[in-house]
């Protein structure tokens, strides 16, 4: 996610050089063009009324198009804000329910293992949800070679022996990396753990139990609301036309502008490039701005800061535990926190 309160220009040249050359050459070939067919008597020109309805009816499809992928945007931060809030609930009502109290036959130390062991499993899970949420699919892979320029790669595809395998026992590690859902199957041992410590170990009544299960209940919802997100595209009929009417405005701009110019006086036809040009980036931009808010786990500029979230995470967990030797937060890096 992209912090800092001014974009720099370097960030926005980035992907706008190449459309700003185009929108360029393609003004100086209608104005030279239309100098050409002066000289035969005819005019090229459009009239401008048309044209700015036009302009108007992809002003509105665009703002309906970024509004909704504003939507699925801020949709996925309140589901990480979700995630955020109810792990510190796990963290704390396992180090509060989990106790020898209802069976002092077991050590305080085994149930400070039983508490990390529960916590670090957590951990893993957040690790393991935020790289499978990050994993490219066919249609993510499809829009990264059209929008490369806002990409910021995946970084992150290679942790998972140290982000979820360092918070697992090797055993477990072993077997639930196997699973083609390894976040899924991570909660579901944390309910075997539970009902171990329920039925077995006595650390935990019934009560407790139940509260306990809710809470992985919550996980499982927040996690399937993030992969609702993952798995179904934003509908390619608004993204696909809106790109489509705002070409076709782009390309009839300076057609429409140099007519407007041309009555202003012979020597004012050469403004159509640069008003074509600012006013095409204006549009254009737009469209990228929304087209690159769609998908906010797809490694992109803006999207939910799901590696700093979890770090957040880790460390208030790991406090809960009584810990010191703490990772440091995520920082951003060239204004963008991953």
């Amino acid at each position: 996610m992209y912090i800092k309160r001014n974009i720099r220009t370097s960030m926005v040249l980035r992907f706008a050089w190449v459309n700003l050359l185009i929108f360029t050459a393609w003004g100086s070939l209608v104005v030279w063009y239309y100098h050409h067919m002066e000289h035969h008597d005819i005019n090229i020109a459009i009239p401008f009324l048309p044209l700015s309805t036009i302009g108007i009816a992809v002003a509105f499809y665009i703002g309906f198009k970024n509004n909704a992928s504003y939507d699925r945007f801020w949709e996925a931060r309140k589901i990480w804000g979700g995630i955020v809030n109810y792990s510190r609930t796990w963290g704390n009502q396992v180090m509060s329910f989990v106790s020898n109290h209802f069976n002092e036959s077991i050590s305080q130390d085994e149930v400070i293992e039983l508490r990390k062991e529960l916590i670090y499993r957590h951990i893993a899970w957040l690790n393991a949800l935020r790289l499978q949420l990050r994993e490219p699919s066919s249609f993510s892979l499809k829009r990264k070679a059209s929008v490369k320029s806002l990409s910021i790669g995946s970084p992150e595809r290679q942790h998972w022996d140290e982000e979820v395998g360092g918070f697992l026992c090797k055993k477990d590690y072993d077997e639930l990396i196997e699973n083609k859902n390894t976040a899924t199957q991570l909660i579901r041992q944390q309910g075997k753990d539970l009902k171990k410590l329920f039925e077995e170990k006595k650390l935990i009544e019934s009560f407790r139990h139940m509260e306990l299960m809710k809470v992985l209940e919550e996980f499982y919802n927040l996690q399937g609301k993030c992969e609702r997100i993952k798995n179904t595209p934003f509908p390619r009929q608004y993204a696909f036309f809106s790109k489509i009417f705002t070409w076709i405005f782009i390309l009839l701009l300076p057609i429409g502008l140099v007519g407007q110019f041309s009555e202003m006086g012979h020597s004012f036809v050469w403004l159509t490039v640069p008003f074509s040009v600012l006013i095409s980036w204006v549009f254009i931009t737009m469209e990228i701005v929304g087209d690159n808010s769609e998908d906010p786990f797809e490694n992109f500029v803006n999207d939910v800061p799901m590696t700093a979230l979890c770090r957040t995470i880790e460390i208030d967990l790991r406090e809960m535990l009584g810990e010191t030797d703490l990772p440091p937060k995520v920082t951003p890096v060239n204004d963008i926190l991953m």
